[in-house]
């Protein structure tokens, strides 16, 4: 009760600015730079606030890589200028590293595998002269606070988006919806047909949270497809036996977010051919970048303003959790605050694509 009653009643917080944003930018990808150019100029971003890295334009590295030439790097541009305190969220840009890779892990839930941005947001208590594991998820101290403004040093991490899509048409075009983002348009939430899952109590507990008069709901068995003025969406995407379309074809309107339960949906941002589709994990024969599964850059492409992914398999619990981040994005938190508040677990394989300060206004 007392969780119901702290999102219903919680207020939109003090909006943050680009001084509170820095932008990742390798200076060996042509699109990175243009894509933090066109950011910086629409974000208005001070000038000192763009990190410059210089590292292969790949998106798979090793943890040595990552350490020399992002993390490193980055922190430096942190302290080199006095922004380690003021610096609230960090951005990387289409053609910066996506995951940093290890060896197969001796147990379930204990790989040392990470997406780059998930592994940068401790860079803030790294900064303070903390440590941490490499092994399975650390705990993600804004996990769950609807109530609490995000600010150093109460929450000590940042909290890193992405944007990224299949080219800089799909970013430029994210970036000029999140600038336009209004509070309008229908919160739709599609639960499966098995039950008993706690997937499925998250969406319910969701679809509860979010303005009745507003809600598209469907609790069935059906797929909801070709919805229009939609502004957040919550689903179990392509682990849903009963979906067998690659997009949903929605019409999305600008600032609208989407989220699912799905494993390896931000794999890659390589775009996949015309034809391909969605399958199923027993034919590898049709798997896009070794999955079967639906990628969060379909929504980006389509017109979605902010979506979540993983680079490898998160496990359920580790998944953003609907029933945080839509009834807080509904209540005016930006897009990475109402991200990073449903995800459980840091230096592990979630990503959040989209601009950090796109919010719902009225």
């Amino acid at each position: 009760m007392r969780f119901l009653t702290l999102l219903l009643i919680a207020a939109p917080l003090s909006a943050q600015t680009g001084a509170n944003v820095l932008v990742v930018v390798n200076k060996r990808s042509t699109v990175s730079q243009r894509i933090g150019q066109y950011y910086v100029h629409k974000r208005e971003i001070p000038l000192a606030n763009v990190c410059k890295i210089d590292t292969e334009e790949k998106e798979v590295i090793t943890r040595a890589v990552y350490d020399r030439e992002i993390e490193g790097p980055i922190g430096g541009c942190l302290e080199r200028v006095g922004l380690r305190e003021s610096v609230l969220y960090i951005v990387t840009t289409l053609g910066v590293p996506l995951r940093v890779e290890a060896p197969p892990p001796k147990a379930a839930g204990q790989s040392e595998e990470s997406a780059v941005d998930s592994e940068l947001t401790l860079l803030y208590a790294k900064l303070h002269g903390q440590s941490h594991q490499l092994a399975g998820p650390l705990s993600n101290p804004f996990f769950g606070h609807v109530d609490a403004p995000f600010r150093h040093p109460n929450f000590p991490i940042y909290l890193v988006t992405r944007l990224a899509a299949f080219d800089f048409a799909d970013v430029q075009g994210l970036i000029d919806r999140s600038v336009a983002a209004k509070d309008v348009g229908n919160f739709v939430v599609d639960v499966r047909a098995d039950n008993n899952t706690p997937g499925n109590e998250w969406l319910r507990q969701a679809a509860a949270l979010l303005p009745q008069k507003r809600l598209v709901l469907d609790d069935t068995a059906k797929v909801l497809y070709d919805l229009k003025n939609v502004i957040a969406y919550a689903s179990w995407g392509s682990n849903d036996p009963d979906r067998h379309r690659r997009r949903v074809g929605f019409q999305w309107l600008p600032g609208a977010i989407a989220t699912e339960f799905v494993s390896t949906s931000g794999r890659t941002f390589v775009k996949p051919p015309q034809n391909w589709t969605i399958g199923n994990w027993k034919d590898s024969s049709n798997w896009f970048f070794g999955s079967p599964q639906d990628l969060a850059t379909d929504f980006v492409h389509e017109g979605v303003t902010g979506v979540s992914g993983h680079v490898g398999e998160p496990y359920l619990a580790f998944c953003p959790r609907p029933n945080y981040v839509l009834p807080a994005y509904a209540n005016g938190r930006n897009l990475a605050e109402s991200f990073y508040l449903g995800i459980m677990g840091l230096s592990w394989e979630n990503i959040v694509i989209g601009d950090p300060l796109c919010k719902l206004r009225q």
